[in-house]
């Protein structure tokens, strides 16, 4: 458990920390920080130094490219992964910005902390960090062919359906500003995939709440890459690993 002026969580909530050691992880407990997420939250932007990093326990945070128009989300992270991850690349500056998108909390570490930890666990943090890494790339990969090949209706239901597996629930606040920028659509295009979405028996959506009332219609409306990608993340961090 790590305490906190948020209060106390559980290590095992973040995939990363549940697949070390138990040894590795009462070492690291006493440098995480329990912190609540709100949305709008800005955890580092382009060109500026990383301060800390974070694994999210609860909440979806995004990965977004600053181009010469609005911001286009690149990939996601939730409980499954690590924000920060040029630190462990030993990049200098990054080039995206990161947002935390739908509110929750998770715990994080000093970025020069984290540094040292790394070089002195063993290998064992730093091979965990190359299975999310690895997942991430696959996330990227798909991100790219997806937003460029399917349909914007096949891409929200992806969106809703990974946003749903990192808030463990069925239900989960989300403004039609944030899911156009997700999706690189105007605002009107988002209400006419959620409307589409709702009519078809999939979700219903009010004031800012997405409730997903049939998850398998909403799969099916789903492109591929949701199962590629969720099949990519299990296989770095097999269910099993989590602690309940």
């Amino acid at each position: 458990m790590a305490t906190g002026a948020t209060g106390s969580y559980d290590l095992g909530g973040n995939r990363i920390l549940a697949a070390l050691p138990e040894a590795e992880q009462r070492r690291l407990q006493a440098y995480l920080e329990p912190v609540e997420l709100s949305t709008g939250d800005l955890l580092y932007r382009p060109g500026g130094r990383i301060e800390t990093v974070l694994f999210p326990l609860l909440g979806v945070c995004s990965i977004l490219a600053e181009l010469d128009g609005p911001a286009v989300e690149v990939a996601t992270v939730g409980d499954e992964g690590m924000v920060g991850l040029p630190v462990f690349l030993g990049v200098g500056s990054p080039t995206e910005r990161a947002v935390c998108q739908v509110a929750g909390f998770g715990l994080r570490m000093d970025a020069d902390r984290f540094r040292h930890e790394i070089a002195v666990l063993d290998g064992q943090l730093q091979q965990t960090l190359q299975r999310f890494t690895q997942s991430m790339f696959t996330q990227l990969a798909r991100n790219a062919g997806c937003n460029r090949s399917h349909r914007t209706r096949q891409r929200c239901a992806r969106w809703l359906l990974m946003t749903a597996d990192r808030m463990h629930s069925n239900e989960f606040d989300l403004t039609q500003k944030f899911l156009a920028q997700m999706l690189a659509v105007r605002r009107s295009s988002v209400s006419e995939v959620a409307g589409a979405l709702a009519e078809d028996g999939c979700i219903s959506y009010r004031r800012g709440t997405i409730t997903i009332l049939d998850r398998a219609r909403l799969e099916a409306n789903a492109c591929t890459c949701y199962r590629v990608i969720r099949e990519a993340i299990d296989a770095a961090f097999p269910p099993a690993a989590k602690k309940a």
